[in-house]
């Protein structure tokens, strides 16, 4: 198989990685609190050293899967009128505990547990600021949130909300649709913006993601087209010598 081929393939690993990536974006555009992932190629240079390049020769350039990352941009914020529902209307991310550890997320659909930790969807408690599960009593039947994350009742206050971001925002693991790994420190927001009775929806923008999508698929099957006809190109060429030598 020849250069071109090879540079061809390279290209369809990509566009299938990009494909991937549109895919999962379209199927959490439901998914409160998802951040859509975009996907950065960039070319690999092939140039062989110790020797002069052939007039009219040229740096074979490949396509590079360089990285993935998120979109930091916020989804629009719903209002639900539930008291446990919060949404984050500036930076940061809530911290909940996970079996994992602490984990961030922006889904803010919160509610009592059993034993009267507050926790998400999938049962993981909300964090204080201090790193520890907050908790409604069983005469808390009033719950506000203030805009810093402070939570109360008509008994007092309960405690106040942790709101945390990374100190590199690129440097987060997706761990499900809904929860992240900070593979970097954190720090506390210095002026949280907590909304009660909300809720982010995803920043995924289906129709911009179909559109990606569509094009995403006519790269890969021009890419495909090409390999194929540089197939059959050397396969014409192999009959024809074969036909000359008998």
């Amino acid at each position: 198989m020849e250069v071109p081929s090879y540079i061809a393939l390279s290209r369809l690993v990509a566009q299938s990685r990009a494909l991937e990536v549109t895919a999962t974006n379209m199927a959490n555009a439901n998914t409160p609190g998802f951040k859509a992932e975009r996907t950065l190629f960039s070319d690999w240079l092939s140039k062989q050293a110790g020797a002069d390049a052939p007039h009219g020769g040229r740096t074979v350039s490949y396509v590079q899967d360089r990285a993935t990352y998120r979109d930091q941009g916020a989804g629009p914020v719903q209002h639900t009128g539930n008291p446990f529902d919060l949404a984050l209307g500036g930076d940061g991310y809530f911290s909940v505990d996970t079996p994992r550890g602490p984990r961030l997320t922006r889904a803010g659909r919160f509610a009592p547990m059993a034993d009267g930790r507050l926790g998400d969807a999938e049962g993981n408690a909300l964090l204080d600021t201090a790193g520890q599960p907050i908790r409604i009593g069983a005469a808390d039947g009033r719950i506000t949130v203030s805009a810093d994350g402070t939570i109360s009742s008509e008994n007092g206050r309960i405690g106040k909300i942790g709101v945390v971001h990374p100190s590199d925002p690129m440097r987060v693991t997706a761990e499900g649709a809904r929860t992240y790994r900070a593979d970097t420190d954190t720090a506390p927001v210095a002026q949280p913006q907590v909304v009660q009775g909300a809720v982010e929806d995803s920043n995924v923008q289906p129709v911009l993601e179909m559109t990606r999508m569509m094009a995403d698929l006519r790269e890969f099957q021009f890419t495909t087209q090409f390999v194929q006809g540089e197939a059959d190109r050397q396969q014409a060429a192999i009959d024809k010598l074969t036909q000359r030598k008998a």
